[in-house]
């Protein structure tokens, strides 16, 4: 017997469809970035004037700004017989356009402090393994085991970077370490293994057949988060040295790294124990009856649900704690801001702030975008994933 077919039924835009009217595409009057603009920007005569007076200030401020950025800008000054450059076309031009010189001539040491020069490409590379081993870590098709592997490989090969002392590279000692470098190994560092052992805070301070253990979590949770970033780190550099065997000393570096995992590890927890709250009790049920184990049901059903939920909030604290690495100041280590701190410190360039402050703002502006933007992108991705 032959199969029915059935006709297709025209739609009300002239096409056709089976068993059923096409759905019609919005007027073009609709879509678009005028209609857009109609809507939100001139829907009214209030909202009009609105938007004339900012685009007008907005427009004042943008040309003020490019003739003192660029058109009136002081690019490169000479240098006497001594080396010391001659900043006297900066000063005339003050306040009518930006001294850009400060950061061709110092550039190097903001972003490297005082590692020795004729080395400096190692600090280079490293930075440049960092924001690959970042890509990496970013793409999903790489969130296997084997991204473990890597990291250690990678990480591996920026401790013998920045060290050497091996396979012919000089050694550097860590005082001499500064700048960028600094600055994304604190983060790195710190929030790699900060958040692991967040995850199993949280999960100890939910744990209701382990009292000692959640005794334990809360006090830690709660004690950290009473004191600020400045004196966790001062304690770990002046107090924690006082506590070791006589003749054990620990870098002042991995102190400061210590003080950065037990703080942001503390943040962490409580916005990990946030999503584990909320993953619905229905959850745990269907995994204890199928009949899973602690950990099986913890690995493979809650926590990516829980993790899932809070991503938001969990980026937010990684771009603070990122921005927060310059508090490392106050122990004697000179990351990325401050070496521009101390470049301003220097007599020929005393004056010219609002210059390297402008730089040093875009890269961390830079850095945190890119976390917020990535972030976004796994909420739109994990949410269509709930959605279907």
């Amino acid at each position: 017997m032959k199969s029915a077919q059935i006709d297709p039924v025209p739609s009300v835009a002239g096409t056709t469809a089976v068993g059923a009217v096409a759905r019609e595409r919005p007027p073009a009057a609709v879509l678009g970035p005028w209609p857009w603009i109609r809507r939100n920007l001139f829907a009214s005569w209030w909202s009009t004037a609105i938007t004339l007076a900012l685009g007008y200030v907005l427009a004042r401020w943008a040309v003020a700004f490019f003739d003192w950025a660029f058109v009136n800008a002081v690019w490169s000054v000479p240098y006497n017989a001594e080396g010391v450059p001659d900043t006297a076309s900066c000063r005339t031009a003050k306040g009518i356009g930006a001294c850009w010189a400060v950061i061709g001539d110092r550039f190097r040491f903001i972003l490297f402090g005082r590692y020795t020069y004729d080395q400096q490409w190692r600090p280079a590379v490293c930075v440049v393994l960092f924001l690959a081993l970042y890509g990496i870590s970013a793409l999903r098709q790489f969130w296997r085991r084997e991204l473990l592997l890597i990291w250690l490989v990678v990480l591996a090969i920026i401790g013998i970077l920045m060290w050497g002392g091996v396979f012919g590279l000089p050694y550097v000692p860590q005082d001499s370490w500064g700048g960028l470098p600094i600055t994304l190994i604190l983060a790195t560092f710190g929030l790699a293994v900060a958040f692991p052992l967040s995850i199993l805070v949280a999960l100890g301070r939910r744990s209701r057949n382990l009292p000692a253990v959640r005794a334990l979590c809360i006090g830690y949770v709660e004690l950290i988060r009473g004191v600020p970033l400045i004196s966790v780190l001062f304690m770990a550099s002046v107090m924690f040295p006082l506590f070791m065997p006589e003749g054990v000393n620990i870098d002042k570096l991995l102190r400061a790294q210590i003080a950065i995992i037990l703080f942001a590890a503390a943040y962490l927890a409580e916005v990990v124990r946030g999503g584990l709250q909320a993953v619905p009790t229905g959850q745990y049920e269907a995994a204890d009856a199928l009949g899973l184990r602690y950990w099986q049901k913890t690995r493979l059903i809650i926590l990516p649900q829980a993790l899932r939920l809070v991503i938001p909030p969990l980026v937010n604290t990684f771009i603070g704690f990122f921005k927060d690495t310059s508090l490392v100041l106050i122990i004697g280590i000179f990351d990325f801001l401050s070496a521009g701190k101390l470049v301003l410190s220097e007599p020929a360039w005393q004056g010219f702030s609002s210059e390297v402050y402008l730089i040093l703002a875009f890269v961390y502006f830079c850095f945190c975008y890119a976390m917020a933007r990535y972030s976004r992108g796994l909420e739109r991705e994990f949410g269509a994933a709930k959605r279907r």
